[in-house]
Parts: C-alpha cells; sequence; structure tokens
C-alpha cells in the first residue's frame, strides 16, 4: 500500500474587532433639585431591597455600527447573566460567568457587528469572548444586585432627584455607573446607566425568583469549553501530518503558530486553539481540535488527532486498494477563551447561586 503525501491547506485567522455603542433614551428630563434635603437612609434601604433581591432583568438598546441591538439580560444577585442580542438579522444568545461575557451568534452577525468579513465561520454558531469594543461592560461588577447594594450602602450625601418616565428618582453617580433608584420608598431600582461610550441606558426590574435563569444559565456554561477569544489573532505555519500512515488509529495534525497581536506583553491566560478536518477527495475523514497556553515568547506548537469511524474505514478501503491515496487537511488557529479544564469551575460558580 502507498499512501501519497498528504497535502495541506491552511486558513489564517483574522480575529474580529467592532465597534459598538451605546444608546437609548430614557426620558429623562433633567429635573434637579437641591442635595442637601434629601436623607441619606434612602440608600441603605435600596441597599436592603438588592440584597433581598434573588436577581435583576434589564432591558436596554445598544447602537452598532449605526443599527439597534436590543439586549435583554437577567443577573443573579453575585453578577452571573443569561439574555440575549436582537438584531436586524436575528438573535444573539448571551452568557456572563466568572467576570467574563459571551455571545453566540450566526455568520451575518460576525459579518455586521463583529468585523468579521474573512472568516466569519471561525465564531459562526458556537461561543465566542464577547470583545471589549463590542460589549464594554463588566456585567458583574455593574449590574450584579450585590455589587450594587456594596454601593448604595456606602452612600453618604443625598443625590439630586431627576424624573424618569414620569417618576421622581435619586441619581447616584459612580465611577462605574449611574444608578436611578425611586425617591419613593421602598426606594426600587429603577435604572441603570453604565459608564462608557454610547450613553449606555438599561431599565431594571426586581426578578422573582432566579429558578429559571440557573436552569438556562448552566447548560450555556457548560458549553463555553473552547468558547473563542477574537481578540487573540495567530499567524499559523506549516501544517504537517504525524504518524498516519497505515495507522488506523488516527492521524495526528500538528501546526506550530505565533501570536501577533495584541502587542505587548503575552495576555494573561491568553491560548490558542487549532481546528483541524482531513479529507481525501472530497470525503470528509474527520475532524479535531486541541489548544494550549501562548508562551511568554508567543510561540507555540498545536496538534490534535483525527480517529474515528471515517477514518478507519478509509484506511482499510486503502489497504484493499493498491495505488496512491492523496489525502489533505484544513486547519485554523484561533485564540481560545475558555479551556475545557475551567469549565468545571465555572459549573461550580452557578451551583452556589443555587
Amino acid at each position: 500500500m502507498v499512501l501519497a503525501g498528504g497535502s495541506a491547506a491552511l486558513l489564517l485567522v483574522v480575529a474580529a474587532v467592532a465597534y459598538v455603542v451605546f444608546s437609548g433614551d430614557d426620558g429623562s428630563t433633567g429635573d434637579s433639585r437641591g442635595k442637601s434635603s434629601i436623607p441619606v437612609g434612602w440608600a441603605q434601604q435600596a441597599a436592603r431591597q438588592l440584597r433581598a433581591a434573588p436577581g435583576l432583568q434589564y432591558d436596554g438598546t445598544l447602537s452598532a455600527d449605526g443599527q439597534p441591538v436590543r439586549v435583554r439580560l437577567r443577573v443573579t444577585r453575585a453578577g452571573s447573566a443569561s439574555g440575549s442580542l436582537t438584531v436586524a438579522g436575528g438573535r444573539a444568545d448571551v452568557v456572563s460567568v466568572g467576570g467574563r461575557t459571551f455571545v453566540r451568534a450566526n455568520a451575518a452577525f460576525w459579518r455586521t457587528y463583529g468585523g468579521e468579513s474573512s472568516h466569519p465561520e471561525n465564531y459562526a454558531n458556537r461561543w465566542s469572548k464577547a470583545p471589549a469594543s463590542l460589549f464594554r461592560l463588566d456585567v458583574a461588577d455593574v449590574l450584579g444586585a450585590g455589587a450594587i447594594a456594596d454601593l448604595l450602602a456606602k452612600t453618604t450625601a443625598g443625590p439630586a432627584t431627576e424624573t424618569i418616565g414620569g417618576t421622581a428618582a435619586y441619581r447616584l453617580r459612580t465611577r462605574r455607573a449611574d444608578y436611578f433608584v425611586t425617591a419613593a420608598a421602598p426606594h426600587r431600582l429603577l435604572r441603570v446607566h453604565p459608564a462608557g461610550p454610547g450613553d449606555p441606558r438599561f431599565s431594571a426590574t426586581a426578578l422573582a425568583d432566579t429558578g429559571l435563569l440557573l436552569a438556562e444559565l448552566r447548560p450555556r456554561v457548560a458549553a463555553l469549553a473552547g468558547a473563542a477569544d477574537p481578540g487573540l489573532r495567530f499567524r499559523p505555519g506549516k501544517l504537517t501530518f504525524v504518524n498516519c500512515e497505515d495507522n488506523v488509529s488516527g492521524c495526528t495534525v500538528r501546526v506550530p503558530a505565533s501570536l501577533t497581536s495584541p502587542d505587548g506583553a503575552v495576555p494573561a491566560g491568553a491560548r490558542a486553539a487549532l481546528r483541524a478536518t482531513i479529507t481525501s477527495g472530497g470525503r470528509r475523514l474527520g475532524s479535531c481540535t486541541g489548544s494550549g497556553p501562548v508562551p511568554d515568547n508567543r510561540e507555540l506548537v498545536l496538534r490534535c488527532t483525527v480517529g474515528g469511524r471515517a477514518w478507519r474505514a478509509w484506511i482499510r478501503q486503502v489497504r484493499d486498494t493498491p495505488g496512491a491515496h492523496p489525502y489533505g487537511a484544513t486547519a485554523r488557529v484561533v485564540g481560545e477563551a475558555v479551556a475545557s479544564a475551567d469549565v468545571a469551575d465555572l459549573l461550580k460558580k452557578i451551583e452556589r447561586e443555587r
């Protein structure tokens, strides 16, 4: 049996860079009154309300490349969140856990809102980390009821009063966001305007319980293994095959790669992932993935092994058919946001919130 030298085609990944701003209008009148006449006890009452609430629901609108994006998030007291983005071309799922936010959307979404015109398939229909330019918001610190309660509990001065959609509200200005709390008892959280470009604005409603939210969160978090990181870009080297000749157990694909962006020191926790597919004469023989941390010198070698029924069947066919049998592979190197081994810790965070 002769196996002709496997040809290898390599796809270069270009990570998405998008510029998204927030927009919205809540009907504020800017009706500001003196600060000194307002008792500060309202803030402590509001903090107690938030600590008693299982979670919060936020509704708002962003503007991405001049197009409206509607956001709906349900956030636990500790700051884990699940929700959606509704855009002109459809809907994207959102999940936030452990201080990081991820989106799952189709190729059209990544072309339009992610700036990924060359290879949207690198991120389409899989969980991918939301880049800072797309979702410039720390959900846990800004929208978590517990974090907001801590800020309110430390308030020592009376804020201005404004009218929000016909409701009188106190406005607490902080570095993270402006928080609007109803002036009338029981002083519930009314709106949040996170700091950042584009004037982000969200309405807030307390959740009666988080049972449905946690039931949605858990499978989404479990699916984050191998989530892509569009903020990391790599230059792949020459693809080679390892131990593939007459090996019914599998064929290993090897690809060296260099981190090209961002510049400077390698970001903490940066990882690269290899996604490879082997074919022969248009016949798909299998796919594999492999990943690893990016060292300080920005250079690494990625490997993964294709095996399974299709590969075994092809090898057996080759054994029974004299002649050359060329095969090839395509591969992509992308950033990886979540290693498979990290998912268990993320799930523990969700379990602690039950």
